[in-house]
Parts: C-alpha cells; structure tokens; sequence
C-alpha cells in the first residue's frame, strides 16, 4: 500500500474510532487517550518538529547559494509576496462574502453571557518586522522562530554565493546536510499513518457530536469558502500561471495534504511537503527551499477565510452591523497579521483576536467558536499547505519562461 493510501486509511479509521468511543464509552476514550492516541500524535509531531528548524535553515541555505543571483532571488522574492498577500486578500474577502450571504450567526440562539476567551496580546506590526533581523541566531533556533532563522539562512546562502570557491568545504558540508534532513523525513513518514491515526481519534474523540451540532451551519461556511477558494483561486493559478493540471498536483500531493489536516501545523507539514515538491513535482531545489518555507510562516489563506467567517458570525451573535470601512479594515488587518504569526495549531485564534479588536467586536466571542476550531484548524491548514506549493510551481513556471526567453533571445 502507498503511504498516501494508509494515512488516509488511518484518518478515516481515527474519525470513526474517536466519534464511536465518544458516543458509547466516554470513560474508556478518556484512558485510550491518555495512554494510546494522544502518545501516537506526540511521537509523530515531535519526529516532524525536531527536524524543522535545521531542515528550514539548510534547505533555505542551500537555495539561496544556489541561485545566485541576488536579482533572481529578489525577483523570486517579489513573485513570492505579492502572491501570498494577494490571495489571502481574496481568501478573507471570500469569507466574508459567504458569511454576510448564509448569516451563521443570525439564526441561531446563542448564549454570549458567559462567554469568555482570554486571547493573548499580539505584537505590532513593526515589532514583527523589526525582529526579522535575528539579534542571536543559535537563540532563534532553538525558539523556532521561522522568520528570523529565514532571514539568517538567505543571509548565509548569499555569503556562499558571493565567496564561491572560497567556502567549498562549507557549501559541500550544507548540501550534504540538506541531504541528510531529506533523508530522515522520509524515514519519518514511515510513522506517519500511527501519528495521524492518534492525531485525529484524539481531536474527534474530545470534540463530540454537540459541539459539532452547535456549530454545523458556521462550519459548513468555513469549509465551503476554504473548498472555494482552493477550486477557483489555488485551481486557476495552478492552470494558469503554473500551467499545471490541478487534479494531478492535488494526487501527488495527498501524502503533505493528510499530513497537514492530522497536524495542523505548516511548520510540521514542511518536511513532506518540500520532498513532494521536489521529488514528485519537480520543482527545483532552490525554489522549493526559499518559497514553501517562506509560505509556511506568512502565507494563511486558510486562516483568513476562518477570520472572514468568524469575524462575521460573531458581529452577528452579538447584534453589530459592520460598515464597509470595517469590513476593510477586518481584510487590512488580517493580511497583515498573516506575517509573521507561528505555523502551529491555534495561531488562528490569535489572529482573530487581532481582527476583532481593530474593528470593536469582542474578543469573547472566539469562546462560541474555539469547541469546534480544532477541527477546522486541520481543513485551513492543509489549504494554507496547497497554497504554498501553488506559489512554488507558478515561480518555477515563469524562471522557467524567463530562461526560455533568454535561450530564444
């Protein structure tokens, strides 16, 4: 069996397990959770992260050497952003749309008395960029703050690139351990059907039928923005820009996709999914190592859509009808708080307690939605994760037109 198939074999067995165990013997699901699911997941997610950090840093290195040109990296670069910033405008605004259509939250009794969320402060904006520049790199590692260690492996990558010759030893010594991280992600996929099999039993199993109940039509909404916007938006730009067919993208790259739905985490899905990339894609090296790590930190459609939604829901729970200057602001807001915000499970909520405050709503709304956000945590996650290589086959598409052209020329 493939290993695509047995992950998706162990997330249907792990859906069916949690909510069977849920429903007829919660007692024993609470014990098989402690002692078989939840310790299945943790293996599985701390193999993933423990190679993170050096993976990002050597895969970005190697990159960076390797094209070069420091104008072809801005190029890329510039390709880069502009995609990502864009299409989580379009994400949220598509959020929106769907929530002002469908009103989730207009219908619905909900008791808002008790609600309470306690979101923690997030930074400013220029306190994110700011720290970009990384005052101790050694310190931002073992933080796994991705944008730094980002910023400090383009930096060594093009100190090799300007030496050439001189650093042989250390370009040889960071392509091997490219290598090497490669290598050990494949051996670590080997466990990925038991993590995601204990992964998802666990989150299903706590979640329960009521709270899915409770929230069935806001979830619906949140699933059909993100179907939407990964057919129309991530489908167009893989048939347009990347030239690519859809479908067969979307077939090799399942083994990343069910990764990313069973962790909910960019950071974690990284491993896989530049391997997919490269090896099944054939997306060049260079490409892959700057733009699906550089996705993975700033690039949150998924996220953004759950923002637009929630943002919604909640103004219309409590009773508030939103100006267009709002409704602005909510999309400003959440493209720039996309920059920078951890890859991990739950950076969402911190988002939205961000968005929610720049236009007056109260953060204790998040209460009525954080039950099932788990869940969707794993659909946004995996659409952020599609996301990030469509970036990666449109910018390997057009280096490979600009070369084209260049030969003719």
């Amino acid at each position: 069996m493939k290993l695509a198939t047995k992950i998706l074999w162990a997330l249907a067995l792990g859906a069916i397990v949690g909510v069977v165990l849920n429903l007829t013997a919660p007692d024993f699901f609470i014990k098989a959770d402690s002692f078989l699911f939840t310790p299945l997941g943790t293996i599985f997610l701390n193999l993933i992260k423990m190679l993170i950090v050096p993976l990002v840093f050597f895969s970005i290195t190697v990159g960076v050497a390797n094209i070069g040109d420091p104008k072809a990296l801005g190029r890329m670069g510039s390709k880069t952003m502009i995609f990502f910033l864009a299409t989580t405008a379009v994400a949220i605004s598509i959020g929106i749309a769907l929530g002002l259509i469908f009103q989730p939250g207009a219908g619905g009794n909900f008791d808002v008395t008790d609600a309470s969320y306690e979101a923690k402060e997030a930074p400013p904006v220029s306190e994110t960029l700011l720290s970009i520049i990384p005052v101790n790199p050694i310190q931002s590692m073992a933080n796994g703050d991705m944008l730094p260690i980002i910023f400090f492996a383009i930096f060594i990558g093009l100190g090799i690139s300007y030496l050439g010759t001189k650093v042989t030893l250390i370009r040889n010594f960071v392509e091997q351990a490219n290598e090497l991280m490669m290598f050990l992600v494949t051996l670590v996929m080997k466990f990925a059907p038991y993590g995601t099999f204990g992964l998802i039993a666990s989150a299903v199993g706590k979640q329960g039928l009521d709270a899915l109940k409770a929230m069935f039509m806001y979830m619906v909404i949140v699933i059909a923005a993100l179907f939407l916007h990964s057919i129309v938006v991530y489908g167009g730009a893989l048939k347009l820009l990347a030239k690519r067919n859809p479908i067969t993208v979307i077939k090799a790259y399942l083994p990343a996709l069910t990764v990313a739905f069973s962790t909910s985490s960019s950071s974690a899905t990284l491993p896989v999914s530049m391997e997919v990339a490269q090896n099944k894609l054939n997306v060049p090296k260079g490409i892959s190592s700057f733009v699906q790590p550089l996705g993975a930190t700033i690039n949150m459609d998924g996220t953004a859509i759950m923002q637009g939604v929630a943002t919604i829901f909640i103004a219309q729970v409590y009773g508030v009808d939103l100006t267009f200057a709002q409704l602005l602001t909510v999309i400003l807001t959440a493209v720039l708080a996309s920059i920078g915000t951890a890859a991990v499970p739950g950076a969402g909520m911190i988002m939205l307690a961000m968005v929610l405050e720049s236009v007056g709503l109260p953060v204790e709304g998040i209460a009525l939605i954080i039950g099932v956000d788990r869940l969707l945590d794993m659909t946004r996650t995996a659409v952020n994760c599609l996301g990030d290589l469509t970036c990666a086959l449109y910018v390997t598409e057009s280096e490979k037109n600009r070369e084209d052209k260049k030969t003719m020329a």
